[in-house]
């Protein structure tokens, strides 16, 4: 298989994404289980209040800040994946082809992109320092369900981020589908790698190139004592 091509492009993504300190401002978490499992949080609320959460327990967790990246992992898996629609994300990213994809196909494709953003961000997260997030203001209309929430990422001696979650409103509450940082989608970013490996090599190439991403991404922290500990989740929505 030719996946040469893939990995270098997913290779410069993450390197925009860790430049970005995306995975900082990815922090939608729910506050408290009350929160997560109401439908009628305001998106902005929801992303000022428990980004703030975050942001202190990044502050004072002192093995984070020591670049404990199993601890990181379980932060995300705990604070940031619940409120994330991979199904969206995946179909989105993978564009025109999700429709040829076979049922096993596309929770395979839905766990791996999953796998690969989550060991992205956590690996981003270590990296926090004295970063603000600033809210913009933000308005409804009455009964919408897809809105765009806008934030910045403020860094000393460096230009402000801006970052704005695609959302929308689900049975579940809403959710994050896409995140747009400085100008750039992050599911489009992704789609134009995956189409190319499509179509070299097909849905199957694309999720073993993938997986071997995920493996390689994995292998710096299966060499670590209590590595073995580390744990995927395979719930999604919808």
């Amino acid at each position: 298989m030719k996946d040469e091509p893939i990995v270098k492009s997913f290779t410069q993504v993450e390197r925009w994404l860790l430049g970005s300190l995306a995975a900082l401002s990815l922090l939608i978490a729910a506050h408290g289980a009350a929160v997560a499992a109401s439908a009628d949080v305001a998106p902005d609320v929801l992303v000022k209040t428990t980004t703030q959460e975050v942001v202190a327990i990044l502050k004072k967790d002192k093995d984070i800040q020591a670049g404990n990246t199993h601890k990181v992992y379980e932060l995300v898996d705990a604070k940031v994946l619940p409120n994330f629609d991979f199904n969206h994300m995946t179909m989105l990213a993978v564009g025109k082809y999700w429709s040829r994809a076979t049922p096993a196909q596309r929770q395979s494709l839905i766990q791996e992109f999953r796998t690969l953003l989550v060991r992205t961000y956590a690996s981003s997260l270590t990296e926090f320092n004295n970063q603000t997030i600033e809210f913009k203001p933000f308005s409804m209309a009455p009964g919408a369900t897809d809105v765009t929430v806008q934030t910045q990422v403020k860094q000393p001696g460096a230009q402000p981020i801006p970052i704005d979650y695609s959302m929308e409103k689900t049975p579940f509450g809403w959710k994050v589908y896409d995140v747009v940082i400085d100008g750039v989608s992050l599911v489009t970013n992704y789609r134009s790698s995956f189409g190319t490996e499509i179509r070299q090599s097909g849905i199957d190439g694309l999720i073993r190139t993938l997986a071997s991403r995920n493996q390689q991404n994995a292998a710096p922290q299966q060499e670590k004592p209590g590595a073995g500990m580390d744990k995927k989740s395979h719930s999604t929505h919808k």
